[in-house]
């Protein structure tokens, strides 16, 4: 018994056949002992790669491939990492398993990658494209939350206009308490970037791209 029912595969087939343009490679930073939640993320990932050539998995150990995790800023598993054509990295990070409302996420951020490009709007890329310091963008859910995923993908979009900068997390607040803790989670979605800014909610993007540009604002700590 796999990990999504036949009906999702055939969908998820489908869209992957008409909307896939480039090869995308789903890296996972997985381990075996101490990750309850590590064997479903690589079942499910598994069971997506099986449904288009043009998607690989490639399963790294945090211990290890202690040096590839640092590479990727990997320090929690399970990690999903999405990357392009020659390996691209545009930023976008899951740290959690991409269950629930997440997983469309995860199939709306597979055919971006593929296509090299976002749909956030133009006006927003330009603002976005024009940043030229370090962003974070971590971005608490759980899979029940249906706001969530909504939030995720916005961060996830702006990654993806200026990933040279910006890097954007969806993290699965439930099997991270520490960090839920530490950052005084208590509903979801919540949304923090550079450490500087957060707000709770769903917002729309001009305003999540606002909310970046004034985090930056900000004085440097």
């Amino acid at each position: 018994m796999g990990m999504l029912k036949d009906e999702d595969k055939k969908y998820v087939r489908e869209q992957f056949a008409e909307k896939l343009k480039g090869p995308v490679k789903i890296l996972l930073f997985s381990q075996r002992l101490e990750c309850e939640y590590c064997r479903p993320t690589e079942e499910i990932l598994t069971e997506l790669a099986e449904l288009s050539e043009k998607i690989t998995l490639d399963v790294r150990n945090l211990q290890i491939d202690s040096e590839d995790a640092k590479q990727f800023g990997v320090e929690m598993v399970p990690a999903t990492i999405l990357l392009g054509e020659q390996d691209k990295d545009y930023g976008i990070r899951f740290f959690g398993i991409p269950a629930g409302y997440e997983f469309s996420n995860l199939l709306a951020d597979i055919i971006e990658v593929s296509a090299d490009e976002s749909d956030l709007p133009d006006e927003l890329k330009q603002k976005v494209s024009a940043i030229s310091r370090p962003v974070d963008i971590k971005v608490f859910v759980t899979p029940t939350c249906p706001y969530c995923a909504g939030a995720v993908r916005t961060a996830h979009k702006i990654a993806m206009a200026n990933p040279r900068y910006i890097k954007a997390q969806m993290i699965e607040s439930v099997e991270f308490p520490h960090l839920a803790n530490k950052y005084a989670v208590y509903g979801v979605p919540k949304t923090i970037i550079n450490e500087k800014v957060q707000f709770e909610g769903a917002m729309p993007e001009a305003a999540v791209v606002e909310q970046v540009l004034s985090a930056l604002e900000q004085p440097q700590s």
